[in-house]
């Protein structure tokens, strides 16, 4: 079942605020607004994965997305909680500590990049923070990629992380990655259904479904799934990677807000404007 779009808080707060981020979509969105937050979860796989916004190095961390160690959190004593659908059932216990904003981004069946600027919207109307600026520079940093992009031919695309040799996770319509790719002027090569956003893991085969397509894996890959691939026949049969069509991309938040957005649009441009994926 799907759940309500974000909720709105009545009460603007004044001044600077004690903001506690546990999911990185709404880490993402207090960073694009400006907000350093005092607390967040698995920042050193954040560095890692997502790369941007920086994270401030006072930022505490609180332990798992899923799981947040709630006496952590209580100690960085948050005025505010921003939290997304994902936690739901942790709610009450939240409130017990600080008020919570909940900023959903990701709903099954839904592009993501509208609810990532409702997202920033409702922050900002909550902090009185100014949204439209960020959301108009991320709005106008993708359409300068899509016009970037005007001589690439349009061929479909598939965005897949890969997590061994022999499967990927083809992302989806109601993946932020495939929000951005039409939002580049790139058809979806996976038209399939998803599971919040990505399908489960398939057999590399499923590609050659669409042979004409280009494929952006997108990072990161495990070491040793990059070195068996390399030696895999059936990888090197598909008509993508035969042709040269495949490009590894630098990592990105797959479960982000427009700072995810726009840096996979810019990854995406440098890559498919490159020779060979056209």
């Amino acid at each position: 079942m799907l759940l309500a779009p974000t909720v709105v808080p009545t009460v603007v707060w004044a001044g600077e605020r004690r903001v506690a981020a546990i999911d990185w979509a709404a880490l993402e969105t207090a960073l694009l607004l400006g907000i350093d937050p005092v607390a967040a979860t698995e920042l050193r796989q954040f560095r890692e994965i997502a790369l941007e916004p920086e994270i401030p190095a006072g930022v505490a961390d609180v332990g798992l997305r899923g799981t947040p160690n709630y006496e952590a959190l209580r100690l960085a004593a948050p005025d505010l909680i921003l939290s997304s659908n994902f936690y739901e059932r942790q709610r009450g216990t939240l409130e017990r500590i600080a008020p919570v904003l909940p900023l959903t981004v990701y709903e099954p069946g839904v592009p993501p990049y509208a609810r990532a600027v409702e997202a920033a919207a409702a922050l900002g109307r909550a902090l009185g923070r100014d949204a439209q600026a960020a959301v108009s520079r991320a709005d106008a940093a993708i359409a300068g990629f899509r016009d970037a992009l005007g001589g690439v031919p349009r061929r479909p695309v598939f965005v897949v992380s890969v997590g061994d040799a022999r499967h990927v996770r083809a992302f989806g319509a109601d993946s932020m990655f495939g929000d951005v790719l039409g939002r580049l002027g790139f058809a979806n090569a996976w038209t399939a259904a998803t599971s919040y956003s990505a399908a489960a893991p398939l057999g590399i085969e499923a590609l050659a479904r669409v042979p004409d397509a280009a494929v952006l894996v997108v990072g990161p890959m495990p070491a040793e799934a990059r070195r068996e691939l390399a030696d895999s026949a059936l990888w090197r049969a598909l008509p993508m990677v035969r042709a040269g069509r495949v490009a590894h991309l630098a990592p990105v938040n797959h479960f982000g807000g427009l700072p995810a957005a726009v840096r996979f649009a810019r990854l995406t441009a440098t890559a498919l404007g490159g020779a060979g994926h056209g």
